[in-house]
């Protein structure tokens, strides 16, 4: 995970790998050895710290660039320089996070978060400050590298799920602040830690903790309840105990009023929420399907239930296929409450996802989802848009978003709908290179939000 102490013969060497470089007309990679070379001779005169500092400063550059394998390399070099480098285990276990080696990413998180808790991204002259209140130990984090840009923003993120409370004291002056922990489930343990610093904070913050705690799946019937057009499944969330029992929790209950059941009464409590095969078990913090499963027979469920380690959610499965056969799953973003276009999914299979829809690969899919793109109204029809525009009005978050499907009757049936909605840009000229236009007018909305809160505070 970490490169060997170095030896006094390395700056000679990476010299000499930057004359290699430079012939080859590699200009980065022999600026990069340069660069090593000054370092490790500030490193031989006793400078560590420096010289650690100069060469993370390369790792982050081919990290940005998203050159995993050489950043890697490079992180390895700062850490054997200066192991309290705590940008480069943030970045390493990142790294590996994507790699899906999550052991070592936990390790590499650990060691940064244990150096410190306040990360600042700050290059130029940024327009407004802000600090975003970050899970440093879990996933779940608002998608901010869009929304909250730089060099235009000067970001300060701070994993307050690591950090004493006294530390919320010390933090850099900021303008407004944007609660990232949109994962109802891993803000969970941190509500009155969040609620407290709200209280506080004396600046805007963005995405209340009180309203993301109303999207966990299970309460999200009940606060969806009563809007024109717009139907969800019923959903229970089951605790795992430590003696191996479950412990349930329906929508309506608060935060922990779970009480620990025999298997019969968790049956009973299925029974008298509606809950009847074939049910939907998903792990708990889970997206993207992971870990999601459709259970056909009581043997099944109780599999599913048997192999979580975890809390997991269980909910009703509805048979959402349009008339065409194919299952469709529309995202729609709520900036400032207001609904925005980002995508839509069309797929054979039950479970939608984008990446796996075969999306790419049929044009009348692309030209469907352009379609809904351009005229989400036209595309959806005027009931079901104005039911899409409601769910935005009643979560009340400055940023989220919702997944669904159009039902027969004009109507919509919602899947999920969180602050956790990740947006991102495709590759200009590529096949999806027609979302950037949507993503752009997403990534506009919260500038101009960020732009009147901040404004706000200033007056």
């Amino acid at each position: 995970m970490q490169a060997a102490a170095p030896r006094p013969e390395d700056a000679a060497h990476h010299r000499a790998l930057a004359q290699e470089a430079r012939e080859r007309g590699d200009e980065l990679a022999a600026l990069a050895h340069l660069i090593a070379a000054k370092a490790l001779d500030e490193y031989a005169a006793g400078a560590a710290a420096e010289a650690a500092r100069q060469v993370c400063t390369v790792a982050t550059g081919y990290f940005m660039k998203g050159d995993h394998e050489r950043a890697q390399y490079w992180y390895g070099l700062t850490l054997a320089l200066d192991e309290r480098q705590a940008l480069a285990w943030l970045n390493l276990g990142a790294i590996h996070t994507q790699a899906g080696r999550s052991a070592e990413a936990r390790q590499c998180q650990d060691r940064a978060y244990g150096l410190q808790r306040v990360y600042v991204e700050e290059a130029g002259q940024p327009v407004r400050r802000v600090l975003l209140l970050c899970a440093g130990r879990a996933a779940g984090n608002v998608p901010f590298d869009e929304l909250v840009p730089t060099p235009r923003n000067a970001r300060i993120k701070y994993a307050i799920d690591c950090a004493a409370e006294d530390e919320d004291e010390s933090l850099p002056a900021v303008d407004l602040a944007v609660n990232a922990i949109g994962e109802p489930d891993v803000a969970g343990p941190l509500h009155a830690r969040l609620e407290r610093f709200a209280r506080r904070f004396g600046r805007p913050l963005l995405n209340l903790p009180a309203r993301v705690a109303q999207t966990r799946r299970d309460r999200l019937p009940a606060l969806l309840a009563g809007l024109d057009g717009v139907e969800t499944a019923c959903c229970m969330r089951v605790e795992a105990a430590s003696d191996g029992e479950r412990v349930g929790e329906t929508a309506g209950n608060a935060p922990g009023d779970g009480a620990s059941e025999t298997a019969g009464e968790t049956a009973q409590r299925l029974a008298e929420a509606g809950l009847v095969l074939p049910l939907l078990v998903r792990p708990a913090t889970s997206h993207g399907g992971q870990g999601l499963v459709r259970c056909e027979s009581g043997s099944e469920f109780d599999a599913a239930l048997r192999a979580q380690s975890g809390a997991c959610y269980v909910s009703a499965y509805r048979d959402c296929r349009s008339p065409d056969g194919h299952f469709r799953k529309y995202r729609v973003v709520f900036v400032d409450r207001e609904p925005l276009p980002y995508h839509l999914a069309i797929s054979p299979h039950w479970m939608v996802h984008y990446y796996t829809a075969g999306m790419e690969g049929e044009r009348w899919k692309l030209e469907e989802e352009a379609s809904f793109l351009a005229d989400p109204a036209a595309a959806l029809g005027a009931r079901a848009w104005a039911a899409v525009a409601a769910v935005g009005r009643r979560l009340d978050l400055d940023y989220a978003g919702v997944d669904f499907t159009l039902l027969p009757g004009a109507g919509v049936f919602v899947f999920e709908a969180n602050a956790t909605m990740l947006v991102h840009r495709e590759r200009p000229g590529g096949v999806l290179a027609h979302k950037n236009a949507a993503v752009a007018r997403i990534a506009g909305a919260f500038e101009r939000l960020l732009d009147a809160r901040g404004r706000a505070t200033a007056a």
